[in-house]
């Protein structure tokens, strides 16, 4: 009785540390889980915070570059000197 008795328990003990073990997996399993979804959060954050800035520059004006002003300058000085003529 006393061996049986021990034989119970070294079951019952097997049992709960295989119960331990498979709750270990799925905490890690849920830990894995939730960092992969933490990282496409911040990679969808990061996509839309790039898209919001490529919207917002192209919404700013178009300013001259300094060719551009001196090209026009240029021009008007060589229309000017024409209209002299």
């Amino acid at each position: 009785e006393l061996a049986e008795r021990a034989e119970r328990q070294r079951q019952k003990e097997a049992g709960e540390a295989e119960k331990r073990a498979a709750a270990a997996a799925a905490r890690e399993a849920a830990q894995a889980a939730m960092e992969q979804a933490q990282r496409y959060a911040a990679e969808a954050a990061a996509a839309a915070a790039e898209e919001a800035r490529a919207a917002a520059e192209a919404a700013l004006p178009k300013l001259p570059t300094a060719e551009e002003l001196k090209a026009a300058r240029d021009a008007r000085y060589a229309a000017r000197k024409a209209r002299k003529r």
